[in-house]
């Protein structure tokens, strides 16, 4: 039996050890992106091949190569064998001039117009391993490729979402960087703009995130208490932050942490639209069921409270989906006998190439079809296209366009 001084250690020896090996990561892991990328570099995005370039505006191949040819819209990078590479801003004016000649047939710039609403996307679930933030990040590269106005934000303290995007949480960010920063308590608070943060993917800002957010879980109890005077109530403060900066954006898209928590409640309540996303197997099915029982009596509280919970759409992604194995399919249509079309018509499959790029914190879109399998990249980038479009037209649908 254990004596009381050595029960008395316990917790310090652990709390050291913890410690210690918390140092020793965040070092190990300064180290390995200094490496990646020196003090002195920014992350960037590479260039894309013309037929790259067409399929993200949305015209014939050889319709983009003749305009360069005939020295309409902006002037691209030639590289070996004549081939032309565009930039993801020469992409964006390449948009910009099919709209302004006049001759276009449609509109190429997708911003929102008249009365169309910000579309603001939560993608939700509390067991991890979902694929969440990968679908966030994949989702919001994609509008922005496809020339949308895009706002991240990473809403989950783990701030997978950020090192995607080459922000370093430990290293990169005081505090009030993250969105707690515009929805905390007090006279603290800062106006959202000015924690907006541009990233190298042109149409697409971000606002970052670390640990800095769980404030706000141990702050909005005393708020809810009578903590803080005249502060509003909690569910309303994010939408507030948002409305402040709407006419910038057309999407916005937050990676919940995987907790029903404050944050998670604030940005379902900000939301016009939710992206829940479940890996099917029975104990993930199982835990998003517990998931969906919480959300609705917790929002059920907040609506009664006078929270607006009306939403354009509700939809789950089956991720990490494996063709070949059967019990995922039988889940699958399990999934489908309940939801009927609230489950994405197309899945994402579980792919080696994003697991891959993630080694090197980039996604799909970031990476070359030449660094894997051509096989392999393609099969995961026709997933990857389907969902993430198959969403876009539930966006244009919501504002009222075919």
């Amino acid at each position: 039996m254990a004596t009381t001084s050595a029960l008395n250690t316990k917790p310090n020896a652990i709390h050291d050890l913890v410690g210690k090996h918390a140092m020793e990561l965040s070092s190990k892991l300064q180290a390995h992106r200094l490496q990646m990328y020196p003090p002195e570099a920014h992350k960037t995005l590479r260039k894309f091949s013309s037929s790259e370039a067409a399929s993200f505006i949305g015209v014939n191949d050889g319709y983009l190569r003749r305009l360069s040819l005939e020295g309409k819209g902006p002037q691209v990078e030639v590289g070996p064998h004549g081939r032309r590479l565009y930039s993801a801003r020469d992409i964006q004016n390449v948009r910009a001039y099919l709209d302004s000649s006049g001759k276009a047939e449609r509109r190429y710039l997708p911003s929102r117009i008249g009365t169309e609403h910000l579309q603001v996307i939560a993608v939700v679930n509390f067991k991890g391993g979902s694929g969440k933030t990968t679908t966030s990040a994949h989702f919001a590269q994609y509008l922005a490729l496809h020339g949308y106005r895009v706002l991240a934000i990473d809403l989950d303290p783990q701030a997978s979402l950020s090192a995607l995007h080459g922000v370093q949480p430990e290293f990169d960010l005081g505090a009030n960087e993250t969105l707690y920063g515009a929805i905390r308590y007090g006279n603290e608070r800062r106006e959202l703009k000015d924690i907006i943060r541009k990233t190298y993917f042109t149409n697409l800002d971000l606002i970052p995130a670390n640990l800095e957010l769980m404030e706000f879980e141990h702050e909005t109890p005393k708020a809810l208490t009578g903590g803080f005077a005249d502060e509003g109530m909690f569910f309303t403060r994010m939408d507030t932050a948002l409305a402040s900066v709407a006419d910038q954006y057309d999407v916005v898209v937050v990676d919940c942490p995987p907790q029903l928590g404050f944050l998670t409640m604030s940005a379902l309540c900000s939301a016009t639209s939710v992206l829940v996303t479940v890996h099917p197997q029975m104990l993930d099915v199982m835990s998003m069921c517990q998931f969906l029982i919480m959300t609705s009596d917790l929002l059920g509280v907040i609506a009664g409270a006078g929270g607006n919970m009306g939403y354009d759409w509700l939809r789950y992604l089956v991720t990490r989906y494996e063709p070949g194995d059967g019990p995922q399919n039988q889940m699958v249509s399990f999934m489908r006998s309940i939801f009927g079309e609230h489950v994405l018509n197309y899945p994402m499959l579980k792919s080696t190439a994003i697991s891959d790029a993630g080694i090197t914190k980039q996604t799909l879109y970031e990476v070359t079809r030449d660094q894997f399998t051509r096989s392999t990249y393609d099969r995961a980038m026709e997933a990857l296209n389907n969902v993430n479009g198959e969403i876009e037209q539930l966006i244009r649908t919501a504002w009222g366009r075919g």
